[in-house]
């Protein structure tokens, strides 16, 4: 059963197990330095829908029925589904997931939503309320400037601190037992805001509730940085990262293992990102193809996967809001 460890951490002592995974990506992650790890990559990015909204739904069907299929269960054994994704009403998830029969639990914490997702997910196989459960989350380029900022058609200019939103989808499905890898510990972040009104500055906005989730991490499980192979945050992009490290080291916790998915799905000076890649859909891709497949070939044992989250919207933005983060953190480990 799962136990409190601290204040904010909760260790799962069956350890769920991850049965099996899959990575959708689109054309531009496929051209990207990691695109080997994912199981498909678009020709383009409407996966033969007529929308884009219609798009990312279909990017998530056809992942989660990947995933099912490589863990060898079928939608009628999965108990519950929790899944996101930055739509207005998460209508990516909504409308992709529909036709699966399966509870499903809608979840929003921006680009925090796949380390959310996972956590529930893996909580409630470890407290025997759900015997199998599939988490997913997913972000598509065109949807989400279509909602945040402006039409693409509007050819507008991307500040340097910008990033680009993955087009991607990732999803997990967990179980008691399986190959893994394995859940072991979660912790929820507090909303943190320190007053970031620039919306085109996420990794900024983000930084502070990573180094805060991060902190009380430590401070509860009394870990040490050496004990992990990666400590991997989704997504600060190249700006946000230097600015976690800086606050980190503030506190006194130097990460030389430190890493960010947006920094790792695109190649920066070949494809045009700007700060690094972000959105949903960024961490939920990069965890579940090539970080897993390599946990999977133990070539990577431990990892803190922290999820980082700009809780906006275009009104909070339009409203001039300042712009409140969170970030969740999950320890995953090949071993049980």
């Amino acid at each position: 059963m799962a136990s409190r460890v601290g204040r904010y951490t909760i260790r799962l002592d069956g350890c769920a197990a991850v049965r099996g995974y899959a990575g959708y990506a689109g054309k531009k992650e496929g051209e990207g330095p990691l695109s080997d790890a994912f199981d498909y990559i678009a020709e383009d990015n409407t996966f033969g829908e007529k929308t884009w909204e219609k798009s990312e739904s279909r990017m998530q069907k056809d992942t989660l029925n990947r995933a099912l299929a490589k863990s060898g269960v079928t939608p009628s054994t999965v108990d519950m589904i929790f899944a996101g994704d930055l739509l207005n009403q998460c209508i990516g998830s909504c409308f992709g997931l529909r036709e699966f029969g399966i509870p499903f639990v809608g979840l929003f914490g921006a680009c925090s939503t796949m380390a959310e997702s996972l956590a529930l997910a893996s909580l409630f196989v470890e407290n025997k309320s759900a015997n199998v459960t599939a988490a997913l989350t997913s972000s598509h380029f065109c949807s989400a400037e279509r909602q945040f900022r402006y039409p693409l058609e509007y050819g507008g200019q991307r500040t340097p601190n910008s990033q680009w939103t993955v087009t991607g989808c990732g999803a997990a499905v967990l179980a008691a037992d399986g190959d893994g890898p394995f859940v072991k510990e979660v912790t929820f972040g507090k909303i943190i805001d320190m007053g970031i009104k620039d919306a085109n500055n996420m990794g900024a906005a983000m930084a502070p509730a990573a180094a805060e989730t991060i902190k009380a991490y430590f401070d509860d499980t009394r870990a040490r940085a050496e004990d992990f192979d990666i400590i991997l945050t989704g997504d600060l992009g190249f700006v946000g990262h230097s600015l976690l490290c800086e606050l980190l080291e503030r506190e006194g916790l130097k990460l030389p293992n430190l890493a960010d998915c947006g920094m790792i799905i695109y190649d920066r000076e070949a494809q045009d990102v700007h700060a690094g890649g972000s959105g949903c859909g960024c961490s939920a891709l990069v965890l579940c193809s090539h970080i897993f497949n390599n946990m999977r070939a133990k070539k990577i044992n431990e990892i803190l996967f922290v999820g980082t989250g700009a809780l906006m919207s275009p009104t909070s933005v339009q409203q001039g809001e300042s712009i409140p983060s969170v970030a969740h953190l999950v320890h995953i480990s090949s071993k049980k």
